[in-house]
């Protein structure tokens, strides 16, 4: 059963997984875990687990709060925005970027939740131009003006970031808005009184008239000189 958020519910669903990652981070850093050797491997079982485990993990303080803000803002759109696809949505793109790293990504560790959001923004930019509703459009503008680089982050800039993560992200959030652009009802059209106060308005003053043809207007108002026509 689907549950539909208000925006200020969204945000705080985004801030606690927010703040878990930090509460990841400060255990690592404070017992020095050295989580980074959970990301993923490609193509080595070990480095599967990643899959799974990388998203949560991040090198230092500044990495995660470059992630920070992109997950606020874009998880909080896609909580609010699609209450019926948001949670497949977010699993998919979670795993499905991971593996393709797995598959295809250098051999490194990579870790870090850019991929997911690299995924959702992908998600809210491509679902809008297939859904076109106003809801969807206007989402993908707060998206697009704050985000709208990961278009081009996808490609391989500076070696110590991991573009594959990026990359395969942006594929999952596309392949997810192919698959789910239908999952979610449109928003209900809203009528304002003045609108219908404008039609009601109209119909009293045309009112059957557009039904008539010329002949039994000038009928029934009679020809000029007969009775009922003023000279």
């Amino acid at each position: 059963m689907t549950r539909d958020y208000s925006i200020l519910q969204s945000i705080k669903i985004s801030v606690l997984f927010i703040a878990a990652l930090w509460g990841v981070l400060v255990l690592d850093s404070v017992f020095t875990l050295h989580l980074g050797h959970l990301g993923v491997y490609p193509r080595v079982e070990i480095g599967l687990i990643g899959i799974v485990m990388a998203p949560l993990i991040h090198g230092h303080a500044e990495h995660l709060a470059a992630n920070s803000l992109g997950l606020l803002v874009l998880g909080s759109a896609l909580i609010y925005g699609y209450p019926k696809s948001r949670w497949p949505v977010i699993i998919i793109i979670w795993l499905a970027s991971g593996f393709g790293v797995w598959l295809f990504g250098r051999s490194s560790f990579h870790f870090g939740a850019s991929g997911l959001t690299h995924g959702l923004f992908f998600y809210l930019f491509f679902i809008s131009l297939l859904r076109r509703d106003r809801r969807s459009i206007a989402l993908m503008m707060i998206a697009f003006f704050m985000f709208g680089g990961m278009l081009m982050s996808i490609f391989p800039r500076d070696p110590e970031i991991s573009f594959e993560y990026h990359l395969f992200g942006g594929l999952a959030g596309l392949g997810c808005a192919l698959a789910f652009r239908h999952w979610d009802p449109l928003p209900e059209a809203k009528s304002y009184s003045w609108e219908k106060e404008t039609d009601s308005n109209e119909h009293d003053a045309i009112g059957d008239l557009w039904q008539q043809s010329p002949e039994d207007a000038a009928t029934r108002q009679g020809k000029p000189g007969e009775p009922g026509q003023k000279p």
